[in-house]
């Protein structure tokens, strides 16, 4: 727990980020709320194939911003809760829950204090997409992944691979250190991934966290792993220095089918 008390004002600073970012990820095109508001859903085909039927299932959702994939969770039917320490993020998955009148329930933590906040377990324990990269100890996270869930419920995780955190901003030649170091990587970059070109910079803080580590902090934490699969491309336009490939995915240029840019793992609690 020290670690994570040391690296406090580190996720306060990332909240203010965040909270800055809310407005500019709700009208830009990467999120695309208003197709969502019509019936689409946020979620991708990998997550969707690897999850499977949550109809009924309860659901806890991590980092989740403002909700999109919550809430496409709870059109799939299942009874979801999501967590974020943005609380301008919260504000605004609870408003958009009530113009769709969906039946999700939003938090505002940081992961870390989730226990001060929710006492029930959970069918499923999801997140994905840049969520462990801003975090600190992978143990920690391990713990209160396996603290939720019930006794047979599902872990599942799909992210960006770590490898990918090892460039420069520009995604061009390596930068940073796979493994794990306690000092944070600070980064000024302009804009953001959803928008690059919006008027906003400030100093972000995040950790690189090696495979082996994230598995180690399920394994450890008393979860079977069930499948671990890892992916040439992005289903995002997020990077810089990415072309669209013929399949319809993102490839960073000159790292074309090199280097995996996603993986994703599903864990059984025993």
């Amino acid at each position: 727990m020290t670690q994570i008390m040391n690296a406090k004002k580190y996720f306060e600073a990332n909240k203010n980020l965040w909270n800055k970012r809310v407005e500019i990820h709700k009208n830009s095109d990467l999120y695309d709320v208003e197709e969502f508001k019509k019936g689409k859903l946020s979620l991708q085909h990998i997550e969707l194939e690897e999850l499977g039927y949550v109809k009924g299932k309860s659901m806890l959702h991590l980092q989740c911003h403002f909700g999109l994939d919550t809430l496409s969770w709870a059109r799939l039917g299942a009874k979801v809760t999501g967590i974020d320490f943005s609380d301008e993020a919260i504000k605004l998955a609870e408003s958009l829950n009530k113009e769709l009148n969906l039946d999700a329930k939003f938090i505002c933590s940081n992961i870390y204090d989730i226990e001060n906040h929710v006492n029930e377990k959970f069918d499923i324990v999801f997140t994905s997409y840049g969520t462990i990269g801003w975090l600190n100890d992978m143990n920690e996270w391990g713990r209160l992944v396996s603290k939720y869930l019930k006794t047979g419920g599902i872990f599942y995780i799909v992210e960006f691979h770590n490898i990918l955190w090892m460039f420069d901003p520009d995604f061009k030649e390596l930068k940073y250190s796979y493994f794990f170091e306690e000092e944070p990587i600070a980064e000024e970059n302009p804009g953001t991934y959803a928008n690059r070109l919006a008027d906003i910079k400030q100093i972000e803080y995040g950790w690189n966290h090696p495979l082996s580590e994230v598995i180690n902090s399920l394994i450890e934490n008393g979860l079977q792993l069930e499948f671990l699969h890892e992916f040439p491309y992005s289903v995002y336009d997020v990077f810089p220095n990415s072309g669209k490939s013929e399949d319809g995915w993102w490839r960073l240029k000159g790292f074309e089918n090199i280097i995996p840019m996603m993986f994703s793992i599903k864990a059984k609690k025993n």
